[in-house]
């Protein structure tokens, strides 16, 4: 026989609902937790529109203060047609001179890509959260981390001209400088974001930090880390071919000879010479990340090694071989590079005795009323640019992907314009503008305007091709047409990107704005070059830590709108 076991009452509290009431009642007071989570992360969509609110706001702002016009606009397309006139046809004058001071910006370029490289290693991993070793290590790191990259390549040149004198030098120090901020920063998070259990298990065995860190964290992170520096490399070849402007080695001193002595068919072949070397060099990166890729393929799985029959021994294929020549080729052209330089014991004793003259002149820095205008100017030309490039850099993007007009030539049309956009430094456009329109911000703004529509259209027509393509096949099975897909599944998809690379372009033209002014542009760059020529370093360290503030609140503005909206 079964005997039938009774389940016990809640004497306490006798019940006095329906059947089947309890159940729902207990099924909505677990849910309602939920329910109230999502509420209070309904925020995302407030943010969404705040970002964009407040750089509009800050736009309009920028209109009037850079006195924007419609008639200023009409008259400098005019005033810049003509001085193009004056730059036809172009001519290289000595070609050979010319070649070698483009070979002097790649050896620049490298030099200082390499030395950040080895010295961001260990200064990434000192700064990251899995650091074990002592607190104060950790925030000396991540202190030179922030410093370094709040500082533009250019000021710092424009600081070690003036210590270790004109020639690339100065310009290798400059961009290694401003690199180990970059690449020890993207290099931190790479360690961050790796699993603990290797590391873990390694220590187990007795492994001490060193040989923990070379056989799971750094081995783990070389092929991020090697995507890192090529894309530090593509960046610095084109920060160092205007590193001639001060005085830093490289192309750019032809190209400052060439304006200054109003040489305009000069400039535009020596920008020609630029552009195409940019371009070059800017396929060759391509072809250099892809290939190191961990997956540059689809289907393809990481290894190590290859996997032979004897498992014993370590196998060779052709992805290891070209890893392998690769890394040889790249450590013969970085020594040859530091080959270059002019490098001397008797330069560098003189060159700490100023050094030490410069640091004991920087205190104490100085704020000047004139400091804070120059730093407001860069800001509000760089917020004023990055919106004007956001809206025309959506447009391009939307242009030149299938989700709305579907034209395979306007495709290809926009994406090759972008490419030569993004082929000439700001600093080259500012040049041209100042040349054409004369001294002042609106040289700058146009500047940056450019470059942020090529860097925001790259950005952003990336994006929008990755988007996923499922919730669009569903809506067109239901017979939604293209605008209607793009608004219910496009955009959706695409605000937590827009967003974070609208940051991070505005983040980019904060610091081009702030040396535009070297030429004329406006911003706090006239200002930051007069104070270094006029030995008024106590100005130029009121300057420098102007900027690292605003770079660094920036910054933290662009993380709390990113953690509120992705």
């Amino acid at each position: 026989m079964r005997r039938r076991t009774r389940r016990p009452r809640n004497r306490s509290a006798p019940s006095t609902a329906t059947p089947g009431r309890t159940e729902m009642t207990s099924v909505l007071e677990r849910d309602r937790m939920p329910i109230e989570k999502t509420r209070k992360r309904s925020s995302p969509g407030k943010a969404a529109l705040l970002v964009p609110a407040a750089y509009i706001a800050v736009a309009a702002f920028g209109v009037w203060w850079i006195d924007i016009r419609p008639a200023a606009l009409v008259a400098g397309f005019g005033d810049l047609a003509n001085l193009v006139k004056r730059m036809v046809p172009p001519t290289t004058g000595d070609t050979g001179s010319l070649l070698a001071l483009a070979l002097e910006t790649l050896w620049i370029a490298i030099a200082g890509t390499g030395l950040a490289a080895i010295v961001s290693v260990a200064l990434a991993a000192a700064a990251s959260r899995r650091f074990v070793g002592p607190r104060a290590v950790q925030l000396a790191a991540r202190a030179i981390i922030v410093v370094t990259r709040s500082v533009p390549s250019l000021v710092f040149a424009i600081i070690f001209v003036r210590i270790f004198g004109l020639g690339p030098l100065a310009g290798v120090i400059a961009i290694a400088l401003h690199s180990v901020g970059m690449i020890g920063k993207m290099m931190a998070d790479v360690f961050e974001e790796q699993e603990q259990a290797p590391h873990d298990a390694v220590a187990a065995v007795g492994a001490s930090r060193a040989q923990n860190f070379v056989a799971t964290t750094l081995s783990r992170a070389l092929p991020a880390a090697t995507s890192l520096v090529l894309y530090r490399l593509d960046i610095n070849i084109r920060a160092s071919a205007v590193l001639g402007l001060v005085g830093a080695g490289g192309i750019g001193v032809a190209l400052q000879t060439a304006i200054g002595s109003l040489n305009y068919q000069r400039a535009a072949g020596i920008i020609c010479v630029i552009v195409v070397m940019l371009l070059v060099l800017e396929a060759v990166s391509y072809a250099a990340q892809r290939a190191v890729a961990e997956h540059a393929d689809v289907g393809t799985e990481a290894q190590l090694y290859a996997i032979r029959s004897d498992r014993a021994k370590l196998g060779w294929n052709r992805g290891r071989i070209m890893r392998t020549v690769g890394a040889l080729v790249a450590a013969v052209l970085f020594l040859a590079s530091l080959s270059q330089l002019s490098f001397s014991p008797d330069r560098v004793l003189r060159a700490w005795d100023t050094a030490l003259a410069l640091m004991a002149g920087f205190v104490p820095p100085v704020f000047t009323g004139s400091v804070f205008v120059g730093i407001f100017e860069s800001v509000i030309m760089a917020i004023t640019a990055t919106t004007a490039g956001v809206i025309f850099g959506l447009v391009i993007a939307v242009l030149s992907t299938r989700h709305l007009i579907r034209f395979e030539p306007l495709s290809l049309l926009l994406r090759g314009a972008i490419v030569l956009m993004r082929g000439v430094p700001d600093i080259i456009y500012a040049l041209v503008f100042v040349a054409a329109l004369g001294l002042g911000p609106f040289a700058g703004f146009l500047a940056l305007s450019i470059s942020c529509t090529a860097l925001a259209a790259k950005f952003f027509t990336d994006s929008l091709a990755k988007v996923d393509p499922a919730p669009l096949r569903a809506l067109e099975a239901t017979g939604a047409n293209r605008l209607q897909v793009f608004v219910s599944g496009v955009w959706p998809q695409f605000v937590p990107a827009f967003i974070s690379n609208s940051l991070f372009t505005s983040d980019l033209a904060l610091r081009e704005s702030a040396v535009l002014g070297i030429v004329g542009a406006g911003g706090i760059g006239f200002l930051l070059d007069e104070s270094v020529a006029t030995l008024d370093y106590q100005v130029t360290a009121g300057i420098i830590i102007g900027l690292i503030v605003v770079v660094v609140a920036l910054e933290s503005t662009a993380r709390w709108a990113r953690k509120r909206v992705i």
